[in-house]
């Protein structure tokens, strides 16, 4: 769990720092429409819809996007009909990847995936291949210095999650997805804050990497979670903080 919630932070850090809004927002659109075209236009009885809509005003994104975003996967007004897809392959020293993918063409993004994967020392792999590895959960994180261990445990615990442990300098909280939001609810009513908060994917086990397997390793991710369609890039690496935070500097 730590290498995924380390990268997690440092894409985070390195948006921050590329701004890249447009990309942000086309990501976060597809996934409003989804979930709207899903499960309704209400976010109080869509869950996703809420969660999807909440990450795009942390992004403050502009709430007229988010209106045609949610018009659109209705069909109130016309937009492309997007597919959800899961593609799943290796990278370096056998790390797991997997990748949740929205699409209007797969016939397109198909081929530029696996290009991807193959010019960045990784490969395409059958579906089932690495999703054994990912254990769906909600994932929470806030800082050390706002809470003690035994204090965030007690929030925690009482709102239905199911773990608490520290990384570095910060606690991770482990919930089931269906207590995700009131999880989260009674961190936030806590006054406490959470850099990191999503429903994710996470892995069993995970394979450390340094040097140029390390280099290599943040090199896919980066290239595959630059694709337009990728909206959610999952592996079971783990390169310690520092490492990771120097590596996605480097131009």
């Amino acid at each position: 769990m730590s290498g995924h919630s380390k990268w997690a932070t440092t894409k985070h850090k390195k948006a921050l720092i590329d701004s890249k809004r447009g990309k942000v927002f086309t990501r976060l659109s597809k996934e409003i429409s989804i979930a709207a075209r899903l499960g309704g236009g209400d976010p109080d009885g869509n869950p996703r819809l809420r969660t999807a809509i909440s990450k795009a005003r942390e992004e403050n994104m502009p709430m007229d996007n988010i209106k045609k975003a949610i018009q659109k996967g209705t069909g109130e007004i016309p937009g492309a009909v997007y597919e959800e897809l899961q593609y799943e392959g290796h990278g370096p020293k056998g790390v797991a990847i997997l990748l949740k993918v929205t699409t209007d063409n797969k016939n397109r993004t198909l081929p530029e995936i696996r290009s991807i994967l193959s010019k960045n020392g990784g490969a395409l792999g059958e579906n089932g291949c690495v999703s054994w590895m990912f254990d769906q959960k909600g994932l929470i994180t806030t800082p050390v210095s706002g809470v003690s261990e035994d204090r965030l445990m007690e929030i925690v615990l009482n709102a239905g999650g199911e773990d608490v442990r520290q990384e570095d300098d910060s606690f991770e909280v482990v919930t089931q997805p269906k207590d995700f939001h009131a999880v989260l609810e009674a961190i936030h009513n806590a006054g406490l804050s959470t850099p990191f908060a999503e429903v994710t994917m996470i892995p069993q086990v995970t394979v450390p990497l340094e040097g140029k397997d390390a280099q290599t390793m943040v090199r896919l991710m980066e290239a595959l979670e630059d694709h337009d369609d990728v909206q959610h890039a999952y592996a079971n690496f783990d390169i310690p903080s520092e490492v990771l935070e120097s590596l996605s500097q480097e131009p």
